[in-house]
């Protein structure tokens, strides 16, 4: 295959053996797939930061940009065979929600991706198994590795699996919203202002902080959503006011 003498030539992929070798053949039955080369599986897990530490100059980044351009492509032709009535804005909204970090680094964890992650000692103690940019982005290089190894027909049949059933959550809208850009466009609609939120108090040491926020709402006040950080508890916050002015009858004079 071209793709793989290509990879060989750019990197010297770290060999897999021992004790990795049986963890990545179970985690690949899970998965239902097959790496020929579990040398290029071991690398769409493996995180820059690891690579730093480990004198390897390989690590997942190309194969996350690779497996993003392949993701993309299964998930349009997805979204354009089950969406015959939809025009191309439709089809392209819906798709950037299906393929967005909140979605793909769920699917991650699913998978148990995080589990399998090879990342620096720094950033696995700063939590970084549970980072989503670092989930999301291991996901892409997986399609991308898997791409690479068995081509685009047995990539295209693992990744419908797990994307097919976020394209219908979001056509049925129970998928995760970014309440605070939905409140937002809410507010400016119909008073022409702009939410604004309340940092009301933080506990807890440095890696167990918990965040109280209120947000008002054209002097209206909602509250307090409550969240590990900050933006987690904006999002609580702003679900709250979303909710209650989407009801038909409310107003926000």
């Amino acid at each position: 295959m071209i793709g793989m003498t290509n990879q060989r030539k750019n990197q010297k992929l770290p060999e897999v053996d021992g004790e990795r070798k049986k963890v990545l053949i179970a985690f690949q039955k899970r998965l239902m797939i097959k790496f020929k080369n579990l040398n290029l599986l071991n690398l769409s897990l493996m995180h820059r930061s690891i690579s730093n530490e480990s004198g390897y100059k390989a690590n997942n980044e190309r194969l996350e940009f690779l497996g993003d351009a392949i993701l993309g492509a299964i998930t349009a032709t997805l979204l354009y065979e089950k969406l015959a009535d939809k025009d191309e804005g439709k089809l392209a909204k819906i798709k950037s929600v299906v393929v967005s970090e909140d979605i793909l680094s769920g699917v991650a964890r699913e998978l148990e991706i995080d589990t399998l992650l090879l990342l620096g000692r720094g950033e696995d103690l700063s939590g970084g198994r549970t980072k989503k940019t670092i989930l999301a982005d291991a996901l892409e290089a997986l399609i991308g590795a898997f791409y690479l190894d068995s081509g685009y027909k047995a990539v295209y049949g693992f990744v419908s699996r797990f994307i097919m059933p976020e394209i219908d959550r979001v056509l049925d809208n129970r998928h995760y919203q970014d309440y605070k850009s939905l409140l937002q466009e809410l507010s400016q609609r119909l008073c022409k202002t702009y939410p604004i939120y309340h940092l009301l108090k933080r506990s807890g040491p440095e890696h167990e902080r918990f965040f109280w926020v209120e947000v008002e709402v054209n002097g209206r006040v909602f509250g307090p959503g409550t969240g590990r950080n900050k933006k987690s508890a904006e999002q609580a916050a702003a679900k709250m006011a979303y909710e209650y002015f989407s009801v038909p009858e409310t107003s926000l004079e």
